[in-house]
C-alpha cells in the first residue's frame, strides 16, 4: 500500500514540533526534529514511487532519486545529516548532554534547511 502522505503529514507535523522546540529553547530538539521532518518527506517521494528506502543519511536519500535535487538542497542534507545522533545521546560528546551543545541559530538553520527540502519533496509527488 502506498503511504506517501502519511509520511509528508508526519514530515510536516515534525517540522512543527521543531518549531515548538525553538520556543521552548530546546535546541537540540529542534534539530533532531527538523531532520526528521525531512528525511520523512523524502521518505515519502520513495513510497510514492514504490522504492524502498533504507537508511538515516538524507544525503544518501536524496542522491539515490531519479530527480536530482540541487547544490543547495545537497548542502541542507549534509547539515541535516549531522543531527541524526549527536542531537539525542551525551556520548556524541566528551563531557555533558546534547542540551549543552546546540544553538538557536543551529535550530534555526536546520528548520530552514528542512523546510526547502520539505518544498522539493512536495514539487515531486505532485
Amino acid at each position: 500500500m502506498e503511504r506517501s502522505k502519511d509520511w509528508l503529514r508526519q514530515a510536516e507535523k515534525d517540522l512543527e514540533h521543531a518549531l515548538h522546540s525553538i520556543e521552548a529553547k530546546d535546541y537540540e530538539w529542534a534539530c533532531f526534529s527538523a531532520q526528521q521532518s525531512a528525511e520523512k518527506a523524502i521518505k515519502a517521494v520513495y513510497q510514492k514511487n514504490h522504492i524502498e528506502a533504507f537508511g538515516h543519511s538524507i544525503t544518501k536519500l536524496l542522491e539515490n532519486l531519479k530527480e536530482k535535487p540541487s547544490d543547495e538542497i545537497i548542502e541542507c542534507a549534509k547539515i541535516l545529516d549531522k543531527f541524526y545522533i549527536p542531537t539525542r545521546y551525551p556520548n556524541s560528546f566528551d563531557t555533558g548532554a546534547p542540551c549543552d551543545y546546540f544553538t538557536e541559530k543551529e535550530a534555526k538553520e536546520a528548520i530552514k534547511c528542512a523546510e526547502k527540502i520539505i518544498r522539493f519533496c512536495k514539487e515531486l509527488l505532485k
